[in-house]
């Protein structure tokens, strides 16, 4: 009973892939089949955001596809399509957005933040260690020569004998 149970279960689990959508367009050339493949393959779902529209299965990626087989179909060109999809969409649908000054913005701040860290650091440090020095000269002009001789001999001595 229960082996047959899991045979149904493990049957069903196969019976989805029959369900799947095969797309069947007719194309005017081979061209424009293989423009309409290439463009489905470059262009970036906006809901999964890290599928194509040839791979998703999203209701976009679906009004996508049907998009671009229209525009084909009117006789626009590859590139002609992709700025009519990155003006409706934006520049997130292509994977190679171009350089414009808000990504150079988002490139550029995370660099700058850690170059401006790492200054920071090294001017602080190299600015303790001249109080530091400072500090001990400082006081090494306030000592009289017989505190300088003491604290010389303070420094010399063992623990054990400041014990004693």
């Amino acid at each position: 009973m229960i082996r047959k149970l899991c045979l149904f279960l493990i049957g069903l689990c196969f019976l989805n892939n029959g369900f799947t959508a095969i797309e069947a367009r007719q194309f005017a050339s081979p061209q424009q089949e293989k423009n309409y493949h290439t463009l489905t393959q470059e262009l970036r779902c906006p809901q999964c955001q890290n599928n194509n529209i040839a791979d998703s299965n999203a209701t976009i990626a679906v009004d996508m596809r049907d998009k671009v087989f229209e525009l084909l179909q009117q006789g626009y060109n590859k590139q002609q399509v992709v700025d009519y999809m990155v003006a409706r969409y934006g520049n997130f649908v292509t994977y190679d957005p171009p350089l414009t000054p808000a990504t150079a913005i988002l490139w550029l701040a995370p660099l700058s933040l850690i170059l401006f860290g790492i200054l920071l650091v090294w001017r602080r440090n190299k600015s303790s260690k001249n109080t530091t020095t400072m500090e001990d000269k400082k006081i090494n002009n306030q000592l009289s020569n017989e505190e300088q001789q003491r604290l010389q001999r303070l420094l010399n001595t063992s623990p054990r004998e400041k014990q004693q």
